[in-house]
């Protein structure tokens, strides 16, 4: 497979992680490419009694518990809560928990967290903090037998999708009558929009190789791994837990991906082959070639 000669250009308009899986993102003018993504990018979980993950797809209410990172602390507000203040690297005791059906190493945040967490959502919960020693690695069918760690991501490090391509998606929801939707729905961590050269038009991080990052290092080389398949968390509005079908049934009228044998795809999730340590800002330069099939 081969690339073409003259390179689309975008830039970094917003980097975004979730700190906690399944809740609200922090949204940073720039962040720490670790070996597991973005620094504290689901870092902690919320498990039932059993250890199983909980997520928005059952607990939609989730997507209202706002995340705030200041200094050493994590911070915790939702709707009807007072704000629950965590160490970042405070934990009690390590536990085994369970996302999908793979075991997982964790640290359990105590009974506080606990208690806030199962008044709010009205189930018995835990908070749990990723264990750093645990290798997670993404699926190798997926990276070419490169080993990609993650945290609790549902499988990989980075998510990326274009502006041109929520553009896209909105103007056929407004055609239809609906209301447009926000790049919230979607979870990513790197927005990227086009410059004013060389366009990306929608959907073109299904198509591209390699993206370059200019950095004040040497540079961030991302590549593309896995088309991200949809559920329906993407019905789940971000801002007030109401659910619905109207995106997912917008998406099953285009994106359906045979790479994903006909499931709904929308976002490229991404591995780092260049770049570690290194700092990614809003405002960055991308450049990639689209791939030649």
């Amino acid at each position: 497979m081969s690339s073409s000669n003259n390179p689309l250009r975008a830039v970094i308009s917003q980097l975004l992680i979730y700190p906690v899986k399944s809740c609200a993102p922090v949204a940073l003018k720039q962040a720490l490419l670790t070996d597991q993504g973005l620094d504290l990018d689901r870092a902690w979980m919320v498990v039932d009694d059993k250890g199983q993950c909980l997520s928005q797809r059952e607990y939609p209410r989730l997507a209202l518990v706002e995340p705030q990172l200041r200094l050493s602390d994590l911070i915790l507000r939702a709707p009807g809560m007072l704000g629950l203040h965590l160490s970042i690297d405070g934990v009690e005791r390590a536990m085994k928990v369970w996302l999908w059906d793979e075991a997982i190493d964790a640290w359990d945040m105590g009974a506080v967290a606990a208690q806030w967490f199962s008044d709010f959502l009205g189930c018995p919960a835990r908070l749990v903090r990723f264990d750093p020693q645990f290798d997670r690695p993404s699926s190798r069918r997926w990276t070419g037998g490169r080993t990609v760690l993650n945290q609790f991501s549902d499988g990989f490090p980075l998510m990326l999708i274009s502006q041109p391509s929520l553009d896209g998606l909105n103007a056929r929801l407004q055609s239809a009558g609906q209301e447009p939707v926000s790049m919230l729905r979607f979870r990513p961590n790197i927005v990227l929009s086009a410059s004013d050269s060389e366009q990306w038009q929608a959907h073109d991080e299904d198509r591209v190789d390699v993206l370059h990052i200019a950095t004040e290092g040497d540079g961030v080389q991302l590549k593309p791994a896995k088309p991200c398949s949809r559920c329906t968390m993407v019905d789940v509005d971000p801002q007030t837990a109401a659910t619905g079908n109207r995106v997912l049934g917008a998406l099953q009228t285009y994106r359906r991906d045979p790479r994903l044998d006909g499931a709904i795809s929308f976002g490229m999730n991404l591995m780092v082959l260049q770049g570690f340590d290194q700092t990614l800002a809003v405002g960055q330069s991308v450049s990639a070639s689209l791939r030649l099939d």
